[in-house]
């Protein structure tokens, strides 16, 4: 499990600011489609000192966790500050900031 964890983390590393990724997506990209909940594991277990930008991880909605460290409300005061924008349910916009690894932005 340490293993998938750790490509977990290598993925969230690389996502930039202003853009999201999903806990299927990134699953996905790592091969494993059916494993997002897994994913969303490694970001509970993440090391802080890693000083991986898990906020940017959200659910295929577009909606924050529950069980982000802080609380929703802090993950989307880092996700705002970032330039990410929220439609009014409260989700971000994903037409905006989904995260596509293989174009170029």
């Amino acid at each position: 499990m340490q293993g998938f964890f750790d490509q977990v983390y290598r993925i969230v590393a690389q996502i930039p600011p202003g853009k999201v990724a999903t806990y299927g997506q990134i699953a996905a990209l790592l091969g494993e489609p059916r494993n997002a909940r897994v994913v969303g594991w490694a970001m509970h277990y993440a090391p802080k000192e890693l000083g991986l930008p898990c906020h940017r991880v959200v659910n295929k909605s577009g909606g924050m966790g529950p069980g982000y460290l802080f609380g929703p409300g802090q993950q989307r005061m880092l996700l705002e500050s970032e330039g990410v924008t929220f439609k009014e349910n409260g989700c971000i916009d994903m037409s905006k900031h989904l995260w596509e690894p293989f174009l170029k932005d």
